[in-house]
C-alpha cells in the first residue's frame, strides 16, 4: 500500500450548513464534483468531503452514534506565530468556536483548537520542526 491519503470525509449533521461553514468561515470553495448530496473540498492535493453523517455511517455499515472527542484533529499549519494569532481573529470574527487560545506547547510549537458546527478539532498551528513550501505544503 502507498503512504498516501486521497480523501477525508467528515459525517455531518446538515450538509448544507456544514458547507455554508467551510466556504463562509474558511473561505474554501466547493470543487465541481459537489452535489446536493456531498461537498468536496480540494486541499493541497488532498480532497475533505462533506457528507451526511448517518449516510456515512450506513455506508460504513456501523452505527451512527457517538459523542464528545472524535479521536482525530485536522490540522492546518502555518509559517509562524504571527499567522496562527491572525488567522485565529479572523475566525473569532466569523464568530468560529475558538476552543484553545494560541499558544506555546509543550512539543515546542503553537497553536490553537477551533470546532466546526459539528465539533471536529481543527488545530491552527506553527510548528517549527515542519518544514512548508510557499504554498503551505509540508516538503
Amino acid at each position: 500500500m502507498d503512504q498516501r491519503l486521497t480523501i477525508i470525509t467528515l459525517g455531518v449533521s446538515d450538509l448544507k450548513k456544514s458547507t455554508d461553514f467551510y466556504e463562509t468561515k474558511f473561505g474554501w470553495k466547493k470543487s465541481e464534483f459537489s452535489n446536493e448530496h456531498i461537498s468536496f473540498f480540494i486541499l493541497n492535493g488532498i480532497q475533505l468531503a462533506i457528507y451526511g453523517r448517518n449516510e456515512l455511517a450506513d455506508d460504513a455499515t456501523v452505527d451512527s452514534n457517538g459523542n464528545g472527542f472524535k479521536g482525530f484533529t485536522l490540522a492546518y499549519n502555518t509559517k509562524s506565530e504571527k499567522e496562527v494569532d491572525q488567522l485565529i481573529e479572523e475566525l473569532r470574527k466569523k464568530g468560529v468556536e475558538i476552543v484553545k487560545e494560541p499558544q506555546k506547547v509543550n512539543w515546542g510549537g503553537y497553536s490553537s483548537y477551533i470546532a466546526d458546527i459539528d465539533g471536529n478539532l481543527w488545530e491552527i498551528a506553527f510548528n517549527p520542526f515542519l518544514e512548508l513550501d510557499e504554498r503551505g505544503n509540508v516538503k
